[in-house]
């Protein structure tokens, strides 16, 4: 029991880490973006967004791509943990 207990506080920090990094990140982001002149839209399937630092485009994709890859990779790695035991 100790050891599975031990197996959920281990991803509860890395999942506390990752999300805390990551909005750290995007503070530093909004705040180095404040003064940005160069905006584009976002095209998305049914309209536009309303026109956009494209620092903050490139900003935000960045985080969410890294957001998702920490958790898929703290997924892969309970599956290959949980089909060891």
């Amino acid at each position: 029991m100790n050891k599975l207990n031990k197996h959920k506080m281990n991803i509860l920090k890395k999942y506390f880490f990752l999300f805390s990094i990551n909005t750290l990140l995007f503070f530093v982001m909004i705040m180095s973006i404040q003064n940005s002149n160069t905006k584009n839209k976002v095209d998305l399937i049914f309209n536009k967004t309303v026109p956009l630092p494209i620092s903050f485009i490139v900003g935000c994709s960045f985080i969410s791509g890294s957001i998702l890859g920490g958790l898929l990779t703290l997924n892969f790695g309970n599956h290959k943990n949980q089909s060891s035991n």
